[in-house]
């Protein structure tokens, strides 16, 4: 039997399995309060078979900062989590509330007032702002009412709370003598500086009893100069377990190395794992371990081996709810993956709900579910097999349209192919090879090789008409731009590269292609117009993060504020600072952006009985957009 689907136990908190929704703050109400699409939200993880959910984190009070997230600290917020965990309950899961008494330094939403922390250190995201120490009474407050809020978690009938006390937090600000600088009784220590969790952890343990559940997730392993090491963070792991708590929830990294904390495309599978296992062998209490365990089998042996004893799935949660009753079913094939693009996460810390790539449903379960089936008999043509195109052909047969998908190369996944070709975004070929088989699973007619003409179309007589003929790259008029070649050409290994590498342009494409290039070849450049690398690129602070931390550990150079002039069979020419120079190279790439291919959006009109143009043939953008735009024209469909 699956060691995954195993019944155990933490605590008194009986679980129907080894799979837990990691927490991710969620929007609520103007009063803090969870809102009704939160609700349905977890309610559809509950529904595909998760064993326990941990709510992103609700904080306990906003006499010290503004609120970035749901509320629980008073009697009115019960009524909406109480809604939430009784739906999720009638799935069989269970539902662990977070409790957090604030952010501390890594406030976000106030550029403009000074945030309280442990010391004096510089706000996160404001540099230019001093923290202001919390004052004694201040901290007793804060215990105090992170205790009542428990009282309220468990009063909305939750099975267990857990103590937000991680990743740079502000209760993990107060562990680490990285920000923590104070001289009284809260600063100095270990002992010291894990006073004020553990006061936490005892107002919690007054307010619910002895034997309602509390979990604590914190950070071992900061792995920035200057945070926590590993040592300290095993001798926290035995303070916690003799304060009395009954699991422990183990993460990595803090703000200054997100991508530590939250996975990206660029992480390896697994990459939290060696921290999870130190814990988990320092302890005997549960540990929950998190870090890209999306595949199946890998989740299996990590609880086969010992290395955790509950997998945490978070942004893969997002992706398809229902992979705990895929996995059970034996359906891998069906399971929706997540792609590390972190869209969710920069719509989050953007003020809006979260979005998914991948899953246009995400945080609008109800609102745009499909309209099912009604015998309607409609005809509808996909031009284009890119992720847009896929995701209206998936789209328009799930309705039980005729659909038809034109695409004139010889595959389907359009620019997935040049995003996930390099070794390290392999899980964009996941996306390609599962569009692929939803695509021929629902009956669609896919033609490759099909070249549309505005004859054709029209004569097709089609109810609908889709295009999403995608992007082409941009190659600019540079002298000797016939020696160069797009990236994309050298990312879907139509050329291979020689030993010198020059990438013009460093946007998102130009820096992957460069990192990638950087494999075989033994010295790669960047030359960029702009005053910075990846200025142009509209993806979270961790994807930046880590694609910059690739480049450095790869020792490829950008020359930046520089414009190329001259393009020879052996050089590049460029213009930096009123200073013309030249480097050396046998292989020029240009990834100087995308021309959007609409150019029979004209020819149609008036031809087809309705068109919508979607995702790249409308503007070059995101997998998010042609992936959503898809869903949407057909969803909406009359």
């Amino acid at each position: 039997m699956s060691k995954l689907f195993e019944k155990t136990q933490i605590g008194s908190m009986k679980l129907k399995n080894r799979i837990v929704m990691g927490p991710m703050g969620t929007t609520g109400e103007a009063d803090g309060a969870y809102n009704i699409d939160a609700i349905n939200y977890f309610m559809e993880r509950a529904k595909g078979g998760t064993g326990l959910i941990i709510t992103g984190a609700n904080v306990v009070s906003t006499k010290y900062e503004p609120r970035p997230c749901t509320e629980l600290s008073n009697f009115h917020h019960v009524e909406r989590l109480n809604m939430l965990i009784d739906r999720c309950h009638h799935f069989g899961a269970k539902v662990c509330v977070q409790l957090s008494p604030g952010l501390g330094r890594q406030q976000f939403t106030d550029p403009f007032t000074p945030p309280y922390s442990a010391g004096d250190c510089p706000a996160f995201w404001f540099p230019q702002l001093k923290c202001k120490p919390f004052a004694v009474e201040d901290i007793h407050y804060l215990a105090d009412k992170v205790g009542y809020s428990a009282s309220l978690a468990k009063m909305s009938g939750a099975d267990a709370v857990e103590l937000h006390a991680y990743g740079g937090y502000l209760l993990d600000q107060f562990q680490s003598s990285k920000w923590n600088t104070r001289t009284d009784e809260y600063g100095g220590s270990l002992e010291n500086r894990m006073r004020f969790t553990l006061e936490c952890i005892q107002a919690i343990r007054s307010n619910v009893g002895p034997d309602f559940p509390i979990l604590v997730k914190f950070t071992p392993y900061h792995g920035v100069e200057g945070g926590r090491e590993l040592d300290e963070g095993l001798e926290m792991a035995k303070i916690l377990e003799n304060a009395g708590i009954d699991a422990l929830h183990v993460d990595v990294g803090c703000y200054e190395a997100w991508y530590k904390a939250i996975s990206t495309v660029y992480a390896p599978e697994g990459h939290q794992l060696h921290i999870v296992e130190a814990v988990k062998n320092t302890v005997s209490l549960p540990v929950l371990g998190q870090g890209k365990l999306f595949d199946p089998e890998k989740a299996e042996e990590v609880i086969e081996n010992g290395i955790a004893d509950y997998v945490v799935l978070a942004h893969q949660m997002l992706a398809d709810p229902h992979w705990a009753n895929k996995v059970k079913e034996g359906a891998i094939e069906d399971i929706t993956p997540c792609v590390g693009c972190n869209e969710c996460l920069l719509a989050g810390f953007s003020g809006k709900h979260y979005y998914c790539a991948v899953n246009p449903q995400c945080y609008a379960e109800k609102e745009y579910a499909l309209p099912k089936p009604d015998g309607t008999s409609k005809k509808v043509l996909v031009i284009g097999g890119g992720p847009g195109g896929m995701s209206a052909a998936m789209t328009a047969a799930k309705r039980g349209y005729e659909v038809e998908l034109w695409e004139k190369t010889g595959r389907l996944g359009g620019n997935l192919w040049a995003a996930g070709t390099p070794t390290f975004k392999h899980d964009v070929l996941r996306l390609i090879t599962y569009m692929e088989r939803q695509i021929h699973k629902l009956g669609v007619n896919v033609r490759l090789l099909k070249e549309a003409t505005a004859e054709e179309v029209a004569a097709g007589q089609f109810d609908k008409v889709i295009l999403a003929a995608g992007s082409t790259p941009v190659m600019p008029p540079i002298p000797g731009i016939e020696y160069a070649a797009s990236a994309n050409a050298y990312l879907t290994a139509q050329k291979k590269p020689g030993k010198k590498v020059v990438v013009i342009g460093g946007g998102l494409v130009g820096c992957e292609a460069a990192a990638y290039m950087k494999e075989t070849a033994d010295e790669v450049t960047i030359i960029e117009m702009l005053d910075d690398i990846l200025a142009t690129a509209d993806h979270c602070l961790n994807n930046d993060q880590a694609l910059r931390a690739m480049l450095a550990e790869r020792n490829i150079p950008a020359i930046c504020s520089a414009k190329v002039t001259r393009i020879t069979p052996d050089s590049v020419t460029y213009v930096k600072d009123g200073k013309e120079a030249s480097i050396d190279c046998d292989t020029v790439m240009i990834a100087a952006g995308y021309r959007a291919n609409n150019q029979l959006e004209e020819a149609l009109e008036g031809f087809v009985k309705d068109l919508t143009v979607i995702g790249d043939a409308e503007a070059p953008r995101k997998i998010l957009t042609a992936v959503h735009e898809g869903y949407h024209a057909i969803r909406v469909m009359e």
